[in-house]
C-alpha cells in the first residue's frame, strides 16, 4: 500500500485524499505483505536508534536479511524489551520525538499505561480500515451519515484516533458529519435525537457493552431507535452473534452481514483488521457449531474474525500468538502483541468453510452490495488476562456472556458481570462466583439469580470442555450475585469495565 515507507503527512495525507479505496487496496507485488515488511524493516534498521541498537546486539546484519525466513528471525519485540527499555526518543524515526506531533495511551488494562507518540501521517493508513467498513458496509459514501463517537475522549487512543479518522472520510468527500459525545450517554441520546433525523442513516463507534447500554438507556427514555438506521463500529471486546442479533433487533433490525463491524485495533498500531460482510458469514456460520469451530480455530469460542491488508499491517501467527509489523509513530518490526489467534489466506479460508458446507461469498452477494475483497483473514480471542482458572479449567468472560444473552435473562440484565474464583465460601472449596448486574429499573430476586446460574452452566457445559471434565460435578454450578445498576464496588460508573478479578 505504502510506495513511501513512513511517508510524511503531507505525502500520507495526498495519498488517501486522492486515491480510490480499490486502489488503495490492491495488493504489493507479493501479494502478501513480505515486500513492503522487509522495506519497513530496513527503514527501521537504518532509522530508528532503538531498534539498530538491538539488532547489533544481538549480531543481526541488516543486509542478510532478505527472505521470509531471513525475516522470520529476527528478534521478537515487546513492551519490556523494547518499548519499555528505550527512550521514546530512540524509539522513533530518526531519533527525534518531535518528527511525532501527539500522545496516545493503552488503556493499562494488564498494568501500567502505555504512552505511544503519533505522527498525523499515522492516521491516514488507519482511515483506510474504516474507510473501507463504512463504504463497503454501510454505503457510507452515498448516504448521508452521522458518525457518534463513543469512545472515551481524552489521551486515551480510541476516541480521538477515531474522530481524527472520520474528519478525513469526510475530506475525501465522504457525505460523513462527526459528532464527539464521547463515553457521556446523556450526550449521546441529546445527539442522536436531535441530529440523527437529518441523516439518512447514524453510525455508533464504540466499545460493544457501552453501546448496548447506550441502547438500551434509549429505549428506557421511550426512543424509537429505527428511523435512525443505526449501524455500529466497534473494538476492544469480543461478542457472541447472539448479542450482534441482539442488539440489532432493539435497533430496528437490519442485514446481519452490515449492521455491524468489529475492528481490532491497539495503541501500539492503531487499527489492524476489520470484520468484513464475508468474515462475518463465516462467524454466523460457526456460531452454533462449536466443533466446527474448534477445528477451524483450535477452540470452540468464537474470536473476533477479521480480515486485514497485508501490506499495511504484516502478520505472522507464532504458536497460537500474533506478531505483526507496521509503520507507526513507533514503528514496529516483528512486535509481539501475544493476542491469541491465527491467520489465514483468503483462498485457504474459503476452502476450508466449503468443506464444512459454507459458501460465505454466495451468502454475501444474496443480499447486494461489493464484490468481496480478497483479503486474508486474521482471528484473535479475548485476552488470556481476563480468564479465570477453576479446577485447572480456564473459564472465559465470552462464554458467561453468551449464559447472559439468553432470551429468559437479557432483557433483565445489562450484560456486565464480574467472575471470580473465592476460597472457603462452602466447606472450604473454591466456588465459581459471578456478580451480575441489573438493567436500570429490573428487579432481580433469589428465583432470577438461579435463572442467570443455570443459563451460565448450560453455556458452560456446552462449550468449555475443560470445564465440563475437569471441574467436579457438585461445582459446576456457579454462585450469582444479583447488583443494582452502578453498584460501586462491582459496576462503577464511568471507568472500563474488567470482567474477572483474581
Amino acid at each position: 500500500m505504502h510506495d513511501v515507507i513512513g511517508g510524511g503527512a503531507e505525502t500520507e495525507a495526498q495519498r488517501f485524499l486522492s486515491t480510490p479505496l480499490d486502489r488503495l487496496l490492491q495488493p504489493g507485488e507479493s501479494g502478501n505483505g513480505l515486500q513492503e515488511a522487509l522495506a519497513l524493516f530496513r527503514a527501521v534498521a537504518h532509522d530508528v536508534p532503538a531498534y539498530r541498537t538491538l539488532l547489533s546486539e544481538q549480531g543481526v546484519d541488516p543486509a542478510s536479511v532478505v527472505t521470509a525466513a531471513d525475516f522470520a528471525r529476527l528478534p521478537l519485540l515487546d513492551k519490556k524489551n523494547y518499548t519499555r527499555r528505550f527512550s521514546l526518543d530512540d524509539l522513533v524515526l530518526g531519533g527525534k520525538l518531535t518528527r511525532c506531533d501527539f500522545f496516545a495511551v493503552s488503556s493499562g488494562s494488564t498494568g501500567e499505561p502505555t504512552f505511544w507518540p503519533r505522527a498525523q501521517a499515522d492516521e491516514f493508513p488507519v482511515a483506510v480500515r474504516f474507510e473501507q467498513v463504512l463504504r463497503d458496509a454501510f454505503r457510507a459514501h452515498e448516504k448521508r451519515t452521522l458518525a457518534v463517537v463513543c469512545f472515551a475522549l481524552g489521551t486515551w487512543v480510541g476516541g480521538m484516533f477515531t474522530s481524527a479518522c472520520m474528519r478525513h472520510l469526510s475530506a475525501k468527500g465522504y457525505p460523513v458529519v462527526t459528532a464527539t459525545p464521547g463515553n457521556k450517554i446523556d450526550e449521546i441520546l441529546r445527539v442522536v435525537q436531535r441530529l440523527s433525523p437529518q441523516f439518512e442513516q447514524t453510525v455508533l463507534l464504540g466499545y460493544p457493552p457501552f453501546l448496548k447500554e447506550v441502547v438500551d438507556a434509549g429505549r428506557a427514555q421511550g426512543l424509537d431507535w429505527s428511523p435512525f438506521k443505526v449501524k455500529l463500529v466497534m473494538a476492544g471486546e469480543v461478542f457472541s452473534e447472539t448479542w450482534r442479533d441482539l442488539v440489532a433487533e432493539r435497533l430496528g433490525g437490519g442485514d446481519p452481514l452490515r449492521f455491524s463491524a468489529s475492528i481490532y485495533g491497539t495503541a501500539d498500531a492503531g487499527v489492524l483488521g476489520q470484520e468484513t460482510p464475508v468474515s462475518i458469514a463465516i462467524r454466523r456460520f460457526l456460531a452454533d457449531r462449536p466443533e466446527a469451530a474448534q477445528a477451524m480455530f483450535g477452540d470452540a469460542r468464537l474470536p473476533t474474525l477479521c480480515q486485514y491488508d497485508p501490506t499495511a499491517r504484516y502478520f505472522e501467527s507464532l504458536d497460537g500468538s500474533l506478531a505483526f509489523s507496521g509503520w507507526n509513530g513507533v514503528p514496529l518490526v516483528r512486535y509481539h502483541i501475544a493476542d491469541r489467534g491465527g491467520v489465514l489466506p483468503y483462498d485457504a479460508m474459503l476452502a476450508k468453510m466449503r468443506d464444512l458446507g459454507c459458501d460465505p461469498v454466495g451468502a454475501v452477494r444474496e443480499t447486494g452490495g461489493p464484490e468481496p475483497r480478497r483479503q486474508p483473514f486474521v482471528w484473535v480471542f479475548g485476552r488470556t488476562d481476563f480468564t479465570v482458572s477453576f479446577f485447572g479449567a480456564n473459564v472465559f468472560p465470552e462464554t458467561i456472556s453468551l449464559g447472559l444473552e439468553q432470551p429468559e435473562i437479557r432483557s433483565r440484565v445489562t450484560g456486565k458481570f464480574v467472575m471470580q474464583v473465592k476460597e472457603g465460601l462452602m466447606d472450604d472449596k473454591p466456588r465459581l462466583t459471578v456478580a451480575v448486574e441489573l438493567a436500570a429499573g429490573a428487579a432481580g430476586d433469589d428465583a432470577f439469580g438461579e435463572a442467570v446460574a443455570m443459563a451460565i452452566l448450560a453455556q458452560l457445559r456446552r462449550l468449555n470442555s475443560e470445564f465440563a471434565n475437569y471441574v467436579p460435578a457438585e461445582f459446576h454450578k456457579p454462585l450469582v450475585t444479583i447488583y443494582p445498576t452502578g453498584h460501586p464496588e462491582y459496576f462503577p460508573v464511568g471507568v472500563k469495565h474488567r470482567y474477572s478479578r483474581r
